[in-house]
């Protein structure tokens, strides 16, 4: 396995594996690799012949007030688990690299419609920094086939708007969540929870598994059922960003004859900020 820092090297390491005939599957990440990333990597395995993990932390995607120092950074541990995982090549480029002009003289790549509610609304510019950048990794990797987690539901819905937009041609696949024992959505921002607070994490996944339950059983008033989510979150500790019910594609509200639905949460527990998804048909 080889860890490339530019474009350059990297693209001279994929043209042979291009003439060659071989398929090339990209994961993009952000690094502090956990087991749900090393999913990705093993079904990106099984699609492709050629592994390629991108490690970088994305400036552009940040807000102002939020843990863009403060992310780990742990490129040691994470060539070591991509090494045991069976990744062939680490890409992982400074922002110099990748933003040579600076982020404030960037093109940007923008998502209309789904990108406006849920995440997008909480965090202004975030989807603008993910669509960017990750239109730069196609362009810098040019892969066949691209793996994201189902975790970042509307993340995975944007770029599978921008893809099939664009015409780019990317096979865009997404892999269950990985979780742990208790149910809580791995993550590396997990790591911010104190023992308290992660004690308390998984009852964001049973929210949402009691919302989808009461969905199966006919209820139908969506605003009733995201406010008992709400309420019972917020009493047990959370402090609750959304909890939206929504059609599965547009991610727009559900209305009573949908039948292919996604319950969307955020929530901040202490100073982390957790999300999950469920989604059901009815």
């Amino acid at each position: 396995m080889r860890t490339i820092h530019t474009v350059n090297e990297l693209r001279a390491n994929l043209r042979t594996h291009r003439e060659n005939g071989k398929r090339i599957a990209l994961v993009p990440t952000m690094g502090n690799l956990h087991a749900g990333h090393i999913s990705l990597v093993e079904r990106a395995r099984d699609l492709g012949d050629v592994v390629v993990t991108s490690i970088f932390v994305n400036p552009m995607q940040f807000g102002a007030n939020e843990d863009l120092d403060a992310y780990p950074r742990t490129l040691a541990e994470d060539q070591e688990k991509l090494e045991k995982a069976g990744n062939d090549l680490i890409f992982a480029p400074s922002v110099n690299e990748v933003y040579p002009h600076g982020l404030g003289h960037q093109t940007q790549v923008i998502v209309p419609d789904v990108t406006e509610l849920h995440c997008g609304a909480s965090r202004p510019g975030h989807f603008n920094g993910v669509s960017t950048v990750v239109t730069m990794l196609f362009n810098m990797v040019q892969p066949d086939i691209a793996v994201f987690g189902e975790k970042d539901y509307q993340q995975l819905a944007v770029i599978r708007k921008m893809v099939r937009d664009l015409f780019m041609p990317v096979q865009i696949i997404g892999v269950p969540t990985a979780r742990d024992e208790d149910g809580l959505a791995l993550s590396s921002r997990n790591g911010y929870l104190t023992p308290a607070e992660r004690r308390i994490a998984p009852r964001l996944r049973q929210a949402l598994e009691d919302t989808a339950q009461a969905l199966q059983n006919g209820s139908r008033d969506f605003a009733a059922l995201s406010q008992a989510a709400t309420d019972s979150l917020t009493q047990q500790g959370f402090r609750p960003d959304y909890f939206n019910i929504v059609n599965s594609d547009t991610l727009r509200p559900a209305q009573q004859d949908e039948t292919r639905i996604t319950v969307l949460a955020a929530a901040f527990l202490g100073k982390t900020r957790l999300i999950d998804n469920i989604s059901l048909k009815l």
